[in-house]
């Protein structure tokens, strides 16, 4: 059976391919209705659209936009235009739109069938429109507004590009004018209006006369309104929404209006104030109108994906258009399997039967690789639907119409609806119609139904290369295949899915056909119509082939693609970080970095030119008859530098990809600038491609590379590139660095530093072996160096124990050095001064090894070991002197505790020294004993020596143990009351005694005093300040005996002189002086109970006398002034003799005030001689 026999519907009946809004022809819409087709997503949009409607009759809304989205193709256009024609409910070939879906039972629900019906019974007007094609406004903040003026003018009759003028029609047709003015404009100007009101700015004379002719105008009134009309003209949605609701309400209350707007969501993109427009429009038609101004938009985002409208509520802008019906991709292909691949009875029967034995061929046909999903024929049902397609090309053919589209490869008519696919199934169908059952539709045959919507600078291509000698039909057809999914990212096109998309029967070889297809591909290639990309085959336009050719002739030298391999290899494939040794890179004869390490890595490349490794006369490159040869040569070469060596003899593909990256590299470097910025994109992503291809390529070759070690040639499994490197690496280093194993452990920092920290512990050696080989042998390392007289530097212990036969990292060997110093095996030296926890602390020392700026200025000697005499010594004077016992043997340790409780000591005396330095009133003993062993101890804290310490302390061990007997008794002097006694015995002596020695004349008190002199003149007093109370107590109490004597008389002599002086003040009656004289004789007396000192005590009496003579001299001066009368003053307040805060308003009350005044001052002036005002 022929393939067009297949179908219930003649394949090559007349279908609109592509379904626009504005074509309303008779017959055209007779087709549209009656093949539209109904599927279950459009059942169900259909029941959302009409059961809202139908509500808005019932009750008022402001609910009245819907937002319609899908894809490109997927059929929302087409759905817009059915509703128009149901709306507008206009008969088309004797049958009104609804019949066709009610008595045709394109949709069986009567519940969505009486809405329907509901909303095709009210008057309603329905505007259709394509909202890009009406738009002619440059003003884009208000485009929306203005197309729906213009579209609601044009409905009426009025003029849609010119509102302004549309405003005056209505206001001449509203005053019953308008048709007199268009009746008179024809007799005028010979045209008719409506014809000629485009070419208003031509025909404004034609118009005034027009005007004042009819007698609507005079004519200054008609020329003032042609000036001013359009600049006095204003727009504003409010407004409109007004006279919509005027127009409405003019019809009828039941009457309603529709704006159908088409690819609203591509008119917007991302303008906001695009977006505010349309909802302001939308908002201000559902409150003025209340559900009978509807408007319906077509988009291919979602609402929700469409923009975020920066300061502004988008939910609101979302809550205008409540309603929402999304078309799916599922919509098309049934559109397309029940519209043009629907088949009769017969021909399904056939299919069905014929695909159980076919099933098994048509999978091994159809498969694909590196892509989403590709559908199959999932049962025969669905082969017999498809056929003569395959399910996979609906969801890729619209990829392709969608990417064509957004790559600009699409001439401005090719349309993106429902419709155009629709026409291309049934076109490309239309070419195998004659085939019979079995042929199937290639991928490439849907390019012919492209063709003339393809942009020229795609389009070209195809057609030159048509006309290329060097190429076949069969080549052609595949570069119309490779433009197709060119910029399509669902599919790869590799030559197995290339394959794929070109079969065209069921029985076809596959096998023979790929081979087919590579011949193709590599004439296409070397014509430059295409490029390879790994294993993917690029269509290339004009342009992109002049590029092609421009990097073909970028020159790449041998040495730069060996540097790309070396950069990729070790930078991206190997990593090199956990090595602890260095080691050389090379590629062929080309070092990679720095050639310091005693082993190395050669990568051996086809480009590599054996030269002569026998030693022989023979000299040059080399050739070999047999891998054998090559493989001698290899292993000789492994020895040569101890290196491993990596020949990549397999596969050396990567060295075009390599070759080829570089040019792109060398072109984009001086990229023209009249090259397109994603031409240039393009290239740097397709190298950014090859990079990931290089590597996938060299890791491959590095897994099958044959490596050779010491001269022979080794065997490792390991396939992971990078594991199998560092395997090689480890065979090379267990080979030359034999010594490596001692290292038993990989230390951290905080292990280096707890190894310091161990130092303060008793055991000089660990108990455990823990890498005792190489610490044995780093000991006899430095051992042998200081034989020779030599202190080695950290550097230099550095440099010898990271190289062979060792190899140890710095780490390891900061750790070694670590833990002899924590042993007490060995000695770091800093500036002459040996370090330890003494003189630094643990991070300190911790710095010294670790710090690199240190290597070069530590030293590091053997430690020696401390005679046990001195050691025994310094326990010694530890316990006696410090009273510290312990039982330690470690020579460092003892230090720190001998230097800490010398410290601490010192400390102490600083305090007694402090007390002696202070006081300036007592002579404390034992002054010159702490002084000497403050110095004695500032000495020995001052020996950061181990050596110097120990012989400094043996040397001064009696000195140390003599001062620390002495410090025995001075600490308990200070500590007890001792003090307090002595600073008593001190007082006695100086204040008692000394003072009043000349006037003593008693013996046992001057033995007394001598005794007490005596001890605390002692420069080791302690033992005998016991006797010191009871000499003090003597003294005392005979030296009181004295003082009492000579109190006795001068106290009876001192109350006969105050009583004198008393009688004659009481003689004199001035009683005034009495006070004073008690106070002065009672400040006497006081004086003489209290004082110790005798010549005070005596001196009593010449004061007593001095008073006598002062107070009698003051009580003759003055009786003598009281023998001269002195004047009787009277002290007067003003205040109580006049009123004061008075107001004086004339002058009689001045002199009534005044009268009153002297009045008063009169009666006191009574029995004086003078008043004195206070």
């Amino acid at each position: 059976m022929k393939i067009k026999e297949m179908f219930e519907k003649d394949i090559n009946r007349d279908i609109k391919g592509v379904i626009k809004v504005g074509q309303d022809d008779e017959e055209n819409k007779f087709q549209e209705l009656n093949e539209y087709v109904v599927t279950k997503e459009l059942l169900k949009h259909f029941r959302e659209f009409f059961k809202n409607y139908k509500k808005s009759i019932d009750y008022p809304t402001d609910e009245i936009g819907v937002w319609i989205s899908g894809f490109f193709g997927s059929g929302k256009s087409h759905f817009l235009k059915i509703l128009s024609y149901i709306l507008e409910d206009k008969e088309v070939h004797g049958r009104r739109p609804i019949d066709f879906f009610k008595e045709d039972k394109k949709i069986k629900d009567p519940l969505i069938i009486a809405d329907m019906e509901a909303a095709t019974n009210i008057d309603t007007d329905v505007i259709l429109f394509n909202i890009d094609a009406k738009n002619s406004s440059s003003d884009k903040k208000n485009a929306i507004m203005k197309v729906f003026v213009k579209v609601f003018n044009e409905m009426l009759g009025y003029s849609g590009e010119m509102p302004f003028l549309a405003d005056f029609e209505k206001q001449l047709d509203s005053d019953g004018k308008y048709n007199d003015f268009k009746e008179e404009f024809k007799n005028i100007y010979g045209e008719d209006w409506i014809n000629s009101r485009n070419d208003y700015y031509f025909i404004t004379d034609k118009i005034i006369e027009t005007i004042v002719n009819i007698g609507y105008m005079s004519k200054e009134a008609a020329q003032n309104w042609v000036d001013k009309a359009e600049d006095n003209y204003t727009l504003s949605i409010e407004n409109f929404a007004k006279e919509i609701n005027k127009y409405l309400n003019s019809k009828g209350k039941n009457h309603r209006i529709v704006f159908l707007v088409d690819e609203i969501g591509q008119f917007i993109g991302d303008d906001t104030d695009l977006m505010l427009n349309l909802q302001t429009i939308t908002e201000q038609l559902g409150t003025a109108c209340k559900g009978r101004a509807w408007i319906v938009v077509t988009s291919q985002q979602n609402i929700d994906d469409l923009m975020t409208v920066k300061g502004q509520d988008f939910s609101k802008i979302q809550g205008r258009f409540k309603i929402r019906l999304s078309f799916s991709s599922a919509n098309v292909d049934e559109v397309i399997r029940r519209r043009i691949l629907q088949k009769n009875e017969v021909a399904k029967n056939m299919l069905e039967a014929d695909y159980p034995k076919k099933e098994a061929l048509i999978k091994n046909l159809i498969t694909f690789e590196d892509t989403a999903e590709m559908k199959e024929y999932s049962s025969a049902e669905d082969y017999a639907e498809v056929y003569p397609f395959i399910p996979y090309q609906f969801n890729l053919l619209q990829a392709v119409l969608t990417s064509i589209r957004e790559h600009g490869a699409s001439g401005k008519h090719l349309s993106e609806g429902e419709r155009s696919m629709l026409a291309l199934f049934k076109e490309s169908a239309q070419v195998i119609e004659d085939e019979f059952e079995g042929a199937i539709i290639s991928f490439n045959i849907f390019y012919n139904a492209l063709d003339k919507f393809i942009d020229h600078t795609h389009r070209g291509v195809i057609i030159k290369a048509s006309n290329n000698e060097n190429l076949d039909d069969f080549d052609v057809e595949i570069l119309k295949t490779l433009f197709m999914v060119k910029y399509v990212k669902e599919i790869k096109a590799n030559i197995e899915n290339i394959t794929t998309l070109m079969i065209d029967n069921i029985d076809i070889d596959r096998i023979s056909l790929k081979e087919k297809i590579e011949k193709s591909l590599n004439k296409l290639k070397q014509e430059t119509l295409i490029q390879k990309n790994g294993k993917i085959y690029l269509f290339l336009t004009n342009e992109e082939q002049d590029i092609n050719r421009a990097i073909k002739n970028e020159i790449v030298e041998e040495g730069d693609v060996l540097n790309e391999i070396g950069e990729t290899i070790f930078e991206d494939i190997i990593s090199f970080k956990k090595y602890n040794f260095q080691f050389n890179k090379a590629i062929d004869n080309i070092n990679i970095g720095r050639q310091s390490g005693e082993i190395g890595l050669r990568i051996i490349t086809p480009y590599y030119e054996f030269e002569n490794l026998e030693g022989n006369n023979n000299s040059g490159q080399m050739y070999f008859d047999d891998n054998n040869q090559m493989s001698t040569v290899l292993k000789k070469l492994s020895e040569q530098n101890n290196e491993v060596i990596l020949y990549l003899n397999g596969d050396d593909i990567y060295l075009d990809e390599i070759f080829e990256s570089l040019q792109i590299k060398k072109f984009l470097t001086k990229k023209s600038t009249e090259i397109k910025e994603e031409l240039l994109s393009a290239k740097r992503e397709e190298n950014n491609e090859k990079s990931s291809r290089i590597k996938l390529f060299l890791e491959e070759a590095i897994k099958t590379a044959d490596i050779y070690i010491s001269g022979r040639k080794v065997e490792i499994i390991e396939k992971n590139p990078d594991n199998r490197v560092k395997e090689a690496l480890r065979k090379l280093v267990s080979k030359v660095y034999n010594k490596l194993s001692y290292m038993e452990v990989n230390p951290s920092e905080i292990d280096i530093l707890n190894n310091i920290k161990e130092t303060k512990q008793d055991n000089l050696i660990e108990k455990d072996n823990i890498c005792s080989n190489a610490l044995n042998d780093l000991e006899r390392f430095i051992d042998s160096r200081n034989y020779n007289h030599i202190n080695p530097t950290l550097k230099t212990i550095f440099e010898h124990f990271s190289k062979a036969p060792y190899g140890f990292k710095d780490e390891g060997i900061q750790w070694l050095v670590a833990k002899l110093f924590s042993q007490h095996r060995i000695s770091l030296i800093k500036n002459a001064e040996i370090i330890s926890l003494s003189n630094y602390n643990e991070d300190e020392i911790f710095d010294f090894i670790t710090n690199k700026n240190y290597n070069e200025k530590i030293l590091v000697s053997k430690k020696k070991v401390t005679p046990k005499i001195q050691i025994k010594v310094v326990k010694d004077v530890l316990s006696d002197v410090f009273s510290v016992r312990t039982s330690s043997e470690n020579d460092e340790k003892l230090m720190d505790d001998f230097k800490e409780a010398s410290k601490n000591k010192y400390d102490e005396l600083s305090e007694i020294i402090s007390k002696y330095n202070n006081s300036y009133k007592y002579k404390y003993p034992g002054k010159e004993v702490v002084e000497k062993a403050d110095e004695l101890f500032k000495k020995v804290n001052n020996q950061q020596n181990i050596e110097q310490f120990y012989k400094f302390v043996f040397d001064n061990e009696d000195e140390f143990l003599d001062i620390g007997d002495d410090l025995v008794s001075i600490e308990g002097f200070f500590s007890s009351n001792q003090i307090k006694i002595f600073e008593n015995a001190c007082d006695v002596y100086n204040d008692s005694y000394n003072k009043n020695k000349n006037f003593i004349t008693d013996n046992n008190l001057k033995k007394a005093a001598n005794e007490i002199k005596k001890i605390i003149d002692m420069p080791n007093p302690y033992y005998y300040i016991k006797n010191l109370p009871e000499l003090c107590e003597n003294f005392n109490f005979n030296f009181d005996k004295i003082l009492k004597n000579k109190r006795k008389p001068i106290e009876s002599t001192l109350n006969r002189v105050k009583k004198e002086i008393i009688h004659k003040i009481d003689e004199k009656k001035l009683n005034e002086l009495e006070t004073d004289v008690n106070n002065q004789f009672d400040e006497l007396s006081n004086k003489l109970s209290k004082s110790k000192s005798i010549s005070t005590i005596n001196g009593v009496l010449d004061e007593s006398e001095a008073l006598k003579k002062q107070y009698y001299m003051k009580i003759n001066n003055l009786n003598h002034s009281q023998d001269i009368e002195q004047p009787k003053i009277n002290r007067v307040e003003l205040k109580m003799i006049a009123q004061t805060g008075i107001e004086f308003k004339s002058e009689e009350e001045i002199n009534i005030y005044l009268n009153k005044l002297k009045e008063e001052l009169s009666k006191n002036l009574k029995g004086y001689d003078a008043i004195y005002l206070i």
